[in-house]
Formats: structure tokens, C-alpha cells, sequence
């Protein structure tokens, strides 16, 4: 079990989303184990003993973005609320835990609302959350609460701006020195169409780990899919793509087989993406400024649609890319993305993320990932430096 905390550890830095020294896990199996920055990892034992879970894991966000929403958020306020599907999912709500609550009863209180909620904002600590059964879950959770908190905060300060002091300079930080530049140079794609088992297997695990790399997923969001005559290979449901040796599933096009049980929930949206454009590769990933992007609608006001992610019916455009909504599984998504993604190659859904496409190999597909985020990015400073000077 320390070789799992010193792995996640490694991978919260890793992947840019904690402070290097701010991190801490606990885990109790036979005996309380812990390790980490000493008071985090202290403060997270006595609040793991209050629980019914095997690990937690409380840090430092590399970003404030989450402490900023606590501040901005108003003093009755106990819950930050994302509009972005994985929070929607798998979160429902984040619970924020404030300075003044701190006291005798305070592990107490993070215990409690950590037995109803996957991870939580603790005002001056960071973000803390619990794996039911593995340190991976625990690790999991807080990054998907890093995610979502992202998500929100971005949504907020465009819609809103600067509201508490030292939050412009944090944000101007963030944009010159700490947003990295994102392509897809130095990576190594092989060339299709991909004919042996072997090979495609190799390039999706490649191209899975690539996608990690890049930081265009969190958490463990995100799948990868390659078609090949009657099957199609694809990442497993709740799969990370940075570790994809065993967790890839060969199923039957035609659906024949029950194999594709623990197949990537977006099955049945890859089958009909790879039947109506011919493609073979299909990536999947949820790129931060795309979310965000994919969420603003001018029509919003006189709308009358109220949960515009499964209920809107028009196709807006974030550049050339389609937006659509919709469920993820066989809802929406499976529906409303193949009939857009042929023009393009890109389909971005309400606050969930990007499916691109490669006719033969995962290079395409992966450019197109990085050229939509790259696009949401200048288009996200644009529209923020023009609500500025007005």
C-alpha cells in the first residue's frame, strides 16, 4: 500500500495538479498507514479514522483556483456547484468547509461530509478526498474535485471577473507563467492503417499515455478506441489512459459477444462514430478550456431550456468544431456526435469534452485534440480581455 501512495503522490505532481510537498495519503487496512507532509498526513489519519473507507488524500492544488471559489463564494454558500458533467456524474456537488468551522470538532466534520460526497474544499488546506477501496479511487476523486473546481472557477471570473483582492495577480500568473504551451511535437505516431493485434494495442496504450502527458484528460476521464475489420479495440470503463496494459477491450462490431461489458461507457458512441464516417481511430479526451468554452451560449438569457447539457437540440460552433449535447452512454452522445463529426473530425459535448477522429491512425486524431483546445484557449482570453475593457 506505500507503493501505491508513493505512486499517486508522484502522479499529482506529475500531472501538474498539487504542490510538490503539499500532499499527503492515508490508508488503513490491518493497521493506519500514512505518508506525506506531516501535518496533512496526520490531520488526514484522524479524519480516515472516522470513516468507512480504505485511503484519503488531502493537498495543496497546484492552481488557487479552488480556494478563490470558497472566497468568492457567500458565507451561507456550503457547497461550490460545477456545471460540468463529470461533477454533474460523479460529484453532484462540492462540499466546502470553511476557517470558522475549524475547531475541536473538525476532523469530525470533514469525516461526515466525506461520507456523503467523494471530495471536498477545506477553506486554507486544499482539497481532500476518500477511495472506498483503493488509494487509485482516493487519488481519483481528487482529481476529478481538481477538475471540476477548475472548470468553475474559469466559468466564474469570465462571468464575473475579479472579485477579492490578489486574485487578478494569482490569475495573471497562471496565464503568462504557469498555462504551458500545448502541441503535439516530440510525440511518435505510427502510421495506418494498424493491421496486427499487437500494434494497435501498442499504439493505443502509446496515444492513451500521450494524452495524460499533455494534460488534455484528468482524473481517469477520457477513452480511445481503433477499429479493425469486425472489432474494436477500446479502453475499459474507469480505465486511466496513462495505464492501459490489460485494460483494453476487443469487441465484436456487430455486438455480438457480451465482452464489451467492461468496455469504455462510450462504446455504443464509438461503434456508430466508426460506422458513419469510416474513420478508424477515435479519440476521446476533456480538454479544461473546451469544457469551459463548450458551456457558454449567447442564447442563454431567452432560453428556455433549462438542463441545456441533455436537452438542447441546436448545434452551436466553437470555431469549426460542432457543439452538441447530450447523455453520456448510449444517450445523447451516442446520437447527437456521429452525424457532426464526419465535416470536421472534432465534436466537442455540453461540458464534457472532445471526440476527434483519424482516418487511419491515432496522428490525426490527436492533433485535432490539441488544435480544438488550443482554439478554446485564445478564444477564452479573448473574450475575457474584451469583458475587461468594458
Amino acid at each position: 500500500m506505500r507503493d501505491q501512495i508513493a505512486k499517486y503522490s508522484a502522479k499529482m505532481v506529475a500531472d501538474g495538479s498539487a504542490l510538490s510537498g503539499q500532499i499527503a495519503f492515508a490508508a488503513q487496512d490491518d493497521i493506519m498507514i500514512s505518508a506525506g507532509e506531516p501535518a496533512l498526513a496526520a490531520l488526514a489519519e484522524r479524519v480516515l479514522s472516522h470513516l468507512n473507507c480504505l485511503a484519503l488524500v488531502a493537498a495543496t492544488p497546484s492552481l488557487p483556483f479552488a480556494e478563490f471559489l470558497i472566497q468568492r463564494s457567500g458565507t451561507l454558500e456550503q457547497t461550490v456547484v460545477p456545471r460540468d458533467t463529470e461533477t454533474r456524474t460523479f460529484l453532484h456537488d462540492i462540499p466546502i468547509v470553511r476557517k470558522n468551522a475549524l475547531g475541536s470538532d473538525f476532523e469530525k466534520t470533514i469525516a461526515l461530509l466525506l461520507g456523503n460526497r467523494k471530495g471536498i474544499i477545506v477553506e486554507g488546506i486544499g482539497i481532500m478526498a476518500v477511495g472506498a477501496l483503493t488509494v487509485e479511487q482516493a487519488y481519483i476523486n481528487w482529481s476529478s474535485v481538481f477538475h471540476s473546481t477548475y472548470i468553475k472557477y474559469l466559468e466564474d471570473i469570465l462571468e464575473c471577473g475579479f472579485m477579492i483582492p490578489g486574485e487578478e495577480e494569482a490569475f495573471g500568473h497562471f496565464r503568462r507563467e504557469l498555462l504551458l504551451p500545448l502541441s503535439a511535437d516530440g510525440l511518435l505516431f505510427q502510421s495506418g492503417p494498424l493491421l496486427e493485434k499487437s500494434a494497435i494495442l501498442n499504439e493505443i496504450v502509446a496515444v492513451g499515455r500521450y494524452t495524460v502527458q499533455r494534460r488534455l484528460v484528468d482524473s481517469f476521464f477520457g477513452n480511445i478506441s481503433y477499429s479493425n475489420g469486425n472489432l474494436i479495440y477500446i479502453s475499459q470503463t474507469a480505465s486511466s489512459l496513462d495505464e492501459l496494459p490489460g485494460c483494453i477491450d476487443p469487441v465484436p462490431f456487430e455486438n455480438s459477444s457480451t465482452v464489451g461489458i467492461t468496455a469504455s461507457s462510450e462504446l455504443v458512441a464509438h461503434r456508430s462514430i466508426f460506422e458513419t464516417t469510416g474513420c478508424r481511430a477515435i479519440l476521446h479526451g476533456h480538454p479544461r478550456f473546451v469544457v469551459v468554452m463548450s458551456m457558454i451560449c449567447e442564447e442563454k438569457v431567452s432560453c428556455h431550456i433549462t438542463d441545456c447539457w441533455k436537452d438542447c437540440t441546436k448545434v452551436r460552433y466553437l470555431g469549426e468544431t460542432p457543439v452538441v449535447a447530450g447523455e453520456i452512454g448510449a444517450g445523447g452522445i451516442a446520437k447527437n456526435v456521429p452525424p457532426v463529426i464526419g465535416t470536421t473530425g472534432t465534436a466537442i459535448v455540453y461540458g464534457h469534452g472532445v471526440f476527434s477522429i483519424g482516418t487511419n491512425d491515432f496522428r490525426e486524431a490527436f492533433q485535432s485534440l490539441v488544435d480544438v483546445e488550443n482554439w478554446c484557449r485564445l478564444e477564452y482570453f479573448r473574450r475575457f480581455d474584451m469583458a475587461r475593457e468594458n
